[in-house]
């Protein structure tokens, strides 16, 4: 059996692995991945960036990155698909 490592005080990425503002995407991105999204909610949730830190830095609004999160939570990453968006809406959100 493996022993699962601890990290206390880092934010994990969705991968799994430790995040840093050097591992999230630049300032400025504009085309948005599920990974690049899955990264910066993960950081805001980590406290790695506050809310308002992560819409200037990508020029986002709060109302957008909460449907990223709000779409992690009820459907994982595939919820950041943009192309399923809409069949995800319609479920509900």
């Amino acid at each position: 059996m493996q022993k699962q490592r601890r990290y206390d005080g880092v934010v994990m990425g969705p991968d799994g692995n430790p995040l840093t503002l050097d591992d999230l995407p630049p300032p400025g991105t504009t085309r948005w991945v599920i990974r690049r999204k899955a990264e910066v909610v993960a950081a805001v949730r980590g406290g790695l960036l506050t809310l308002e830190d992560a819409c200037a830095r990508y020029g986002l609004s709060e109302e957008e990155f909460d449907t990223w999160r709000k779409s992690i939570e009820k459907h994982g990453l595939p919820g950041l698909r943009t192309t399923r968006i809409q069949h995800y809406r319609g479920a509900g959100m």
